[in-house]
């Protein structure tokens, strides 16, 4: 019997033993990781941005991966999910700017003496000017430069950045500058006025001894339309204007900032500018890469990150000056998307699990998480058999063993299992959920009511450039982070109690929750030309005890039409807790109206 026992044991030591064995050799190498990483952010893929070849490049060699791997695809037939995007803006040949003042005529030069906004709508119009000074309603500074002034029709003559711009005493942010000096917050709010166009000028007064520049076509950020004709025009032009009505643009300049008081007023009526905008959008095919490991049931777990980039940065670099150099998003993203590929060759090494595991590799989340909203409204897999969701955005800069993990209150069971596997790895994890509602692609699963977790390592000074390469990616950190995500993947995917989406996505970060009310929408970032699609409606918010829905689509705000997330977002922000607002929403080919009482952000 004795020798019974120690020949079992014998046995079963062995067995772990090469069982232990086989894990490790099929254990998250950094090196391997770091190899991933090198070729998705290598030169020769320039910045993986949409709709470019370097991010087609990259789409293939994911799906390439993940044949070798043994996954399959999740349709049956292709490992890339087509769907279009806007992916590039260009000026066309009818861009146009003359005026007539009194008896004299000019027509301005397109790329010299100005230049429309990427977000214009292409239109053209005959119309009067009103210099309306900073171009800014800030009710949280009891600032509005449009008090007492109609617009109606009409161009309104804006001033860049903010009053006050370098006063530290400023109720603005002084040199921080606020949403409100954002060209696209200019052109909104114009338009939220009933303005025609905006015409935009450097407010120079300010920044003297600077070279006036004009803002390079494609830099700016904003809507793909912004429903209003938009440009950008040399100062010393509207000195003429200005001059006709005795005034001059200095002077204005110094005295809003002095008294922080409006001073806005009609040009002469025997001014009429005519302006044409005609801007050329280009839609192209891009893909998500998805692959997909199946266990003993129809339930999964998702796996996925983002694998786009910025291109060459034209738009939303924070190098404004390196912009036509490749951005490699060495570390936001081909960090999280290694993560996934090496996940993918581990989870595929292990026996079959209880449930399976999808990979999903999106692109288009750099210009407003595109590819997880397309995939949760076409899914290739039955969403309600979706578990739960884990996002790897930004893995690679893990410093001193801290990483941050959002989204822990939106599942059920998720702050046991994690105060439970965490531990056991040689990090310092940070769960307070400041980001747990994060730009990411979470954020289009958790709108489906699927519980999800976000890996992060944390921001540093390459983000968004081109100096986020792959030497500064810290593999060693990156392969410890994926051994603890490796454990929690486990765990769900053999865990007899599902986890329930609890309705917490956490909170907003800081930078997003600004000035306003609580509406408790959460909205589809894909555009749509008849307004804000919401994708969901959080339980218990305002907007949910108004009646409205997930699907529903926001076209008018407290009397303002309403045609994307920008223009909800600045009619938002004049908003306090507690006030009722009227909303219109399109539900199928119905209007319906609803009084929504604001709650109060938390």
């Amino acid at each position: 019997m004795a020798s019974r026992i120690r020949n079992f044991r014998s046995a079963r030591w062995a067995a772990a033993l090469l069982t232990a064995v086989l894990l490790a050799a099929a254990d998250i190498q950094p090196q391997r990781y770091l190899e991933h990483v090198k070729f998705l952010a290598a030169p020769e893929l320039e910045g993986r941005g949409a709709g470019t070849a370097g991010l087609e490049k990259a789409a293939r060699y994911i799906a390439d991966q993940f044949r070798a791997f043994g996954l399959i695809p999740p349709a049956g037939g292709d490992y890339l999910q087509p769907f279009p995007v806007t992916t590039n803006a260009r000026l066309g040949n009818g861009n146009k700017l003359s005026y007539r003042l009194g008896d004299q005529e000019r027509d301005l030069k397109a790329g010299e003496d100005f230049i429309p906004f990427n977000f214009s709508t292409n239109n053209t119009l005959s119309a009067r000017v009103v210099f309306a000074g900073y171009g800014i309603t800030a009710p949280e500074y009891n600032y509005d430069d449009y008090a007492g002034l109609d617009v109606k029709g009409k161009i309104v003559l804006v001033l860049r950045h903010e009053p006050q711009e370098f006063d530290e005493n400023s109720p603005f942010a002084g040199k921080l500058l606020t949403v409100h000096a954002q060209f696209w917050s200019k052109a909104v709010n114009a338009k939220q006025h009933g303005a025609a166009g905006v015409i935009v000028i450097h407010d120079r007064k300010n920044h003297p001894g600077e070279a006036e520049q004009l803002e390079p076509f494609g830099r700016t950020s904003g809507p793909a339309e912004a429903g209003i004709l938009a440009v950008q025009m040399r100062s010393e032009i509207a000195d003429g204007w200005l001059s006709a009505a005795g005034k001059k643009l200095d002077e204005i300049q110094a005295e809003i900032d002095r008294q922080l008081k409006p001073q806005s007023f009609e040009l002469p009526q025997n001014l009429l500018v005519r302006v044409s905008a005609q801007i050329e959008r280009e839609v192209r095919t891009i893909h998500n890469v998805a692959g997909y490991l199946p266990g003993e049931t129809p339930e999964y777990v998702v796996i996925g990150a983002h694998y786009d980039h910025l291109g060459l940065g034209e738009q939303f670099s924070l190098a404004p000056g390196e912009a036509g150099k490749p951005h490699p998003g060495a570390d936001d993203n081909a960090s999280g998307t290694a993560g996934v590929l090496e996940l993918a060759r581990w989870l595929s090494s292990q026996p079959k699990q209880k449930r399976g595991v999808l990979f999903l590799c999106f692109a288009g989340e750099e210009i407003g998480l595109l590819g997880s909203r397309y995939w949760v409204d076409h899914p290739l897999l039955p969403l309600e058999n979706a578990v739960a969701m884990i996002n790897l955005d930004m893995i690679g800069r893990v410093r001193e063993g801290k990483v941050y993990v959002g989204g822990a209150s939106s599942g059920s069971t998720f702050n046991e299992m994690l105060a439970r596997l965490l531990p056991r790895h040689k990090l310092v994890a940070d769960l307070s959920g400041s980001f747990d509602a994060g730009s990411s692609d979470h954020v289009s699963f958790m709108s489906k009511r699927i519980p999800a977790l976000f890996f992060f390592s944390g921001l540093h000074a390459d983000y968004h450039k081109p100096s986020d390469t792959w030497d500064k990616i810290n593999a060693e950190g990156a392969a410890e982070l994926l051994r603890a995500v490796g454990d929690v993947v486990l765990a769900l995917l053999n865990d007899p109690v599902r986890p329930q989406f609890t309705g917490q996505a956490g909170t907003a970060p800081a930078a997003g929750r600004g000035y306003g009310a609580w509406f408790g929408s959460v909205p589809d970032f894909t555009e749509n030309p008849k307004g804000l699609r919401f994708a969901d409606v959080r339980e218990g918010s305002p907007a949910h005890k108004a009646g409205l829905r997930a699907g529903d689509i926001l076209v008018e705000f407290d009397g303002k039409p309403i045609q994307n997330l920008y223009d909800f977002t600045y009619a938002l922000r004049s908003k306090k807790p507690g006030e009722e607002v009227k909303v219109r929403v399109l539900r199928g080919d119905q209007i319906i109206e609803a009084r929504v009482v604001l709650g109060e952000r938390k």
